[in-house]
């Protein structure tokens, strides 16, 4: 049975979703001001694992991912770009929408916008004032009251009290509180706004996401999902707008994924240790990215270097290579591996150990594929089935291992046909015994990355 981590209780449980054989997922994806980095690929691919294995189990998944397209880093960007912020939200969209689909990342069922649920957050922010969980301010801000929540604190394990002594009030703000947080921000001069009953304005960050989870998913659900840089204080404040408007429990169980670092240093702009998955994906291929960030467990550290992405190369290359050759059949002979493998991921999504798993089956591939092909194929399409699950290993083999691996390839790399006619003359100088010469083509093809493959059926090649 599935045990999942939950963030809230601190402890791994079994999951038991709230209606049989249904599961909701929130997940907090991306403010659209710029292009996707590395975090968030490991966001997208962690909680589209989850996504893929619960639908593996049979479940029927409703998989909600935001999008923020109002806030004050996007109206920033717009006007340093004199454009409107529509436009480069629609923009940053459309990349984030392209680096998802090369990750590999099945889409959301639904993938709400903030400036789409604008009556929803304005109905709940009304429900909040009234229960006396919020209060309009002198300045034309709503704030959220902290101190009238008794809850809060439970997600993150902080104390408001400890949290109040180190808290101060910017000059500008007109909140009772230093924990009180912004719900509705009255409109400043040239920004864009909305009508409310407290004077123009926009929603708050946090309140966004309550609006829309519980506009998508209820009041109460499943699961709930984002970085670990979320849980506090944004998740936290999410609890209580959501359980102070509802007076519901909010979420189940909530999962959180480790934060990503680059050569062990943190990943940060201003440092130069930044990458996007647009930079990643000069030099790697999609795959690649997506075996690497399934390496780790979802809740642990993240190190990106480019030793970590060199083992991620060479170890797709081993499960293509397992897979080269084999013809089509329906998965047989893999069940205990099978077995193995749902047991990695019934505990708490273990991509480590089902990987490990699927090259226990790589060797038993290789080990009857001389003695029964028909056997080896079976097992070859188990380690497609499982692989699948992960979302790696669906693409052909021949072509994976003969495609250029980004941009190591090179300008001027040799293409296929020109490999095809040096691997056709090593083949005729082996025929003639000039082996000196076979031996130079071979040599020669090492050099630029091209491995040939000596076997009973002939000479294979792939890019190393």
């Amino acid at each position: 049975m599935l045990e999942i981590y939950n963030s809230l209780t601190r402890e791994k449980a079994p999951f038991t979703p709230l209606v049989p054989g249904q599961v909701g997922i929130y997940v907090c994806g991306m403010t659209v001001y710029d292009l996707c980095h590395l975090g968030h690929a490991r966001v997208m691919v962690v909680f589209d694992v989850a996504y893929r294995y619960l639908r593996h189990l049979g479940y029927q998944v409703n998989y909600v991912r935001n999008i923020t397209d109002i806030d004050d880093k996007i109206l920033r960007r717009a006007q340093e770009r004199g454009e409107p912020f529509t436009a480069l939200t629609e923009r940053f969209i459309a990349a984030m929408h392209e680096d998802a689909a090369a990750l590999g990342c099945l889409a959301p069922t639904a993938e709400p916008r903030a400036t789409a649920h604008i009556p929803e957050i304005l109905a709940m922010i009304g429900t909040l004032i009234g229960r006396g969980l919020a209060y309009a301010a002198d300045n034309g801000d709503v704030y959220y009251s902290v101190g009238a929540f008794p809850g809060y604190g439970k997600l993150s394990g902080k104390d408001p009290a400890d949290l109040r002594a180190g808290a101060r009030v910017e000059v500008d703000e007109a909140k009772r509180d230093p924990l009180d947080f912004v719900l509705w921000k009255a409109a400043k001069p040239g920004e864009p706004s909305w009508d409310s009953p407290w004077g123009a304005g926009r929603p708050g960050w946090h309140i966004e996401c309550s609006a829309m989870s519980t506009c998508c998913l209820g009041n109460h659900f499943d699961l709930h999902g984002g970085g670990a840089d979320l849980q506090f204080p944004h998740h936290e404040n999410e609890i209580a707008q959501s359980e102070g408007a509802s007076g519901e429990p909010f979420v189940n169980v909530w999962m959180h994924n480790g934060f990503v670092r680059v050569n062990e240093e943190k990943m940060a702009k201003s440092t130069g240790n930044f990458f996007t998955v647009r930079e990643i994906l000069e030099r790697y291929r999609p795959e690649e990215v997506r075996y690497f960030i399934l390496t780790s467990h979802y809740r642990s550290p993240l190190n990106y270097d480019d030793e970590h992405l060199n083992n991620a190369r060479a170890a797709l290359t081993r499960l293509y290579m397992a897979l080269r050759g084999l013809p089509a059949a329906a998965p047989a002979g893999g069940e205990s591996f099978r077995e193995r493998f749902t047991a990695a991921m019934d505990d708490d999504f273990n991509t480590p150990v089902a990987l490990a798993v699927l090259f226990d089956l790589v060797r038993e591939i290789n080990r009857v594929r001389l003695q029964d092909e028909a056997a080896a194929a079976g097992l070859g399409a188990e380690l497609r089935s499982l692989g699948g699950v992960l979302g790696i290993v669906q693409g052909d083999a021949e072509a994976y291992l003969r495609g250029c691996a980004g941009a190591d390839a090179g300008e001027g790399a040799l293409t296929d046909a020109r490999i095809e006619d040096l691997v056709a003359e090593r083949i005729a100088a082996r025929k003639a015994k000039q082996w000196g010469a076979a031996d130079r083509i071979r040599d020669d093809l090492a050099a630029v990355g091209i491995v040939l493959e000596d076997a009973q059926g002939g000479t294979t090649w792939r890019r190393g």
